[in-house]
């Protein structure tokens, strides 16, 4: 009796007599939120929205980095349903390289590949993105990854080497599946991107250009001035 006495004694031991003397799973790493006071410096960075948003206010954030042979991508979006980034050789959708976060109805955000069919998105089976990781949180679709810079030669897949149009977009998901963007008119890179260069690109939203145009400055200026002077 004294064996059986020692093994039910090591079992409440290691169980806390609370259960089994089985290993927990070892907890999940919390996604890392996305910085900002590294655009510019080392890591180069888009910001889409009202002045002086950061990855969780901006309307759209997108950022990248070399690390090695790949390149880390970081996208964040106002949105409850996908957030993507498109490599371009135009300014126009067709033909691209499309590389989304979907917030799917189990509450994960999966990474998926895309290639622009004309106007319709036509999901890839190969997947150049790893290290994915991506979380829901305050109606916001945010993700992170890795794909390589330089890929054996793939319609689907461009060479990062290379410069591209960037083109930006998010919008609703039905049951995981992207839908329509959300506005009319995404944005797009001025110019072609180089992930050989870092720069920190705020581009404002429809609620804010209508101020920044120089149209608008240089009437500003005017009416001020004309306001100071008094009429005669």
């Amino acid at each position: 009796y004294w064996f059986l006495f020692l093994v039910f004694y090591l079992i409440m031991i290691y169980s806390d007599y609370t259960g089994y003397p089985f290993p927990t799973a070892p907890p999940v790493d919390p996604f890392a939120k996305i910085r900002v006071d590294d655009c510019g410096k080392t890591k180069g960075c888009f910001r889409y929205g009202k002045p002086g948003c950061n990855a969780e206010t901006c309307d759209y954030f997108l950022s990248y980095r070399r690390i090695g042979a790949d390149v880390e991508f970081e996208l964040s979006a106002d949105t409850d349903g996908w957030v993507a980034v498109g490599f371009s050789s135009d300014k126009k959708m067709g033909g691209d390289d499309v590389m989304a976060c979907v917030h799917d109805d189990n509450g994960r955000v999966r990474i998926q590949h895309f290639y622009n069919v004309g106007q319709w998105a036509k999901e890839i089976q190969r997947n150049p993105a790893r290290d994915e990781e991506g979380v829901f949180e305050n109606n916001r679709v945010t993700c992170r990854f890795k794909r390589p810079v330089s890929v054996p030669r793939e319609e689907t897949i461009v060479d990062l080497h290379l410069s591209w149009y960037y083109l930006f977009a998010w919008g609703p998901a039905i049951q995981g599946s992207i839908t329509r963007h959300d506005i009319d008119s995404p944005p797009v890179s001025e110019r072609v991107v180089s992930i050989y260069k870092y720069e920190d690109i705020f581009m404002p939203s429809a609620a804010y250009q209508t101020f920044s145009s120089p149209f608008c400055l240089l009437l500003i200026v005017a009416l001020t001035f004309y306001l100071l002077m008094g009429t005669p």
